[in-house]
């Protein structure tokens, strides 16, 4: 490996630590992973997926919105069925918004478990 490519992975690693160094948002990323686990058998093998994609989106709900309302907004024709949004663009970008809102979750599990008080800025 590059010694250039080192410093990156090392931040890379530093910013999705709180992801999975504690219980809350390990519980969080396996919420996540069973939503979206379930989308995909309904897309791929189920023969009526229905609103399969209704739990990623709740599981993953703040930002998800946010990300997913300027998608609907671009569609051809306002056409609700959303054909072209392939499943596993749905699932990668579902993914990310999964990983974010766990870093989010492990700072403040790490904020509220804090031994030494804060001072209010």
């Amino acid at each position: 490996m590059a010694r250039s490519a080192r410093p990156r992975l090392h931040r890379v690693r530093a910013l999705l630590a709180p992801a999975v160094d504690n219980w809350l948002a390990r519980g969080y990323l396996a919420v996540v992973a069973a939503s979206l686990g379930f989308f995909l058998w309904a897309v791929y093998l189920s023969p009526d997926p229905g609103f399969a994609g209704i739990w990623p989106l709740m599981a993953t709900a703040p930002l998800s919105m946010l990300v997913s309302i300027p998608l609907m907004a671009v569609a051809p024709a306002w056409d609700s069925s959303l054909d072209w949004l392939s499943p596993l663009l749905f699932s990668a970008g579902t993914t990310l918004c999964g990983l974010v809102n766990a870093v989010l979750l492990g700072l403040l599990a790490h904020r509220l478990t804090a031994r030494e008080p804060h001072p209010a800025a």
